[in-house]
């Protein structure tokens, strides 16, 4: 591990690290355990084994902030987490020792030092998820955790179509689970993009922020289009009606890859996580 920097420096520093991971091993990002609920401890949660990781290097108990919640079976390209460390190292030093602490489903791809009134939640101004639906008659052996499966075929055109009608700034009851903590369900939809490219099919959204199991409960209910049990207009008045029971089911978890946030540039982040 990397000597400290500075020595002699007791200032906070913030540090902002950018985490890859398989969600497959993990019961979600969050810690599941708080005051006054029942032990869940057992249960992997990356979030822990972050915190774990960083506290490790760091020679004190350290807490992370992550830019996006993911659920159980829920993969990361590009998450951004926060914190602040008593000591110094140098971002070779984070990155290196962290991912060497980490389990092999989760690592660490870039750290930087970062002011201290940046908030990995809070600065950021948009979300990204990718969705990809193997779409043939049998199903994946080779990444089938990073995939979705449907034996039917979909017409991805008339799914691009019908999502169109999900962009601005809207109420997302319709695609919100009735566990969603969300203080309100509006959301601004920024980008929705739906393509083939042989086999595949890929859901892309960009949001300011989304609810909890929206990115899924879209894709249910854009497969329904897509397999031709319903008309390109009907996303738009599931919208419009807001009534969560009448839109189709969550799609699994399997297929869901959170790309990242993305920020203002005025925190000199690097591209993949700047608007």
């Amino acid at each position: 591990m990397e000597s400290d920097t500075g020595s002699g420096d007791t200032a906070i520093q913030r540090i902002a690290l950018c985490i890859e991971y398989d969600g497959s091993e993990f019961s979600g990002w969050q810690r599941l355990t708080r005051p006054g609920e029942p032990d869940r401890r057992n249960e992997p949660t990356v979030q822990s084994a972050v915190e774990d990781a960083v506290s490790s290097v760091a020679g004190a108990r350290i807490d992370v902030v992550c830019a996006g919640r993911t659920d159980a079976g829920v993969h990361a390209a590009g998450q951004v987490v926060h914190f602040d460390s008593p000591v110094h190292r140098d971002p070779r030093g984070w990155t290196l020792g962290v991912t060497s602490r980490l389990p092999p489903a989760v690592c660490v791809r870039w750290c930087l030092p970062v002011e201290g009134d940046f908030h990995a939640r809070f600065s950021a101004r948009a979300r990204r998820y990718s969705y990809r639906i193997l779409n043939r008659p049998v199903r994946p052996a080779l990444q089938r955790q990073y995939l979705s499966w449907e034996r039917r075929s979909l017409d991805a055109d008339a799914m691009h179509r019908a999502a169109q009608a999900l962009l601005g700034e809207n109420d997302f009851s319709a695609f919100r689970t009735v566990h969603c903590q969300a203080a309100h369900a509006r959301r601004e939809m920024q980008d929705i993009v739906v393509r083939r490219e042989r086999d595949i099919v890929e859901v892309q959204v960009q949001a300011n922020a989304f609810l909890h199991h929206m990115v899924r409960n879209i894709v249910g209910s854009l497969l329904m289009v897509g397999r031709g049990e319903r008309d390109e207009s009907w996303i738009g008045e599931l919208l419009a009606g807001r009534d969560r029971t009448v839109a189709g089911p969550t799609a699994p978890a399997a297929g869901l890859v959170f790309l990242g946030p993305r920020y203002p540039a005025q925190w000199k982040l690097p591209a993949e996580v700047t608007l």
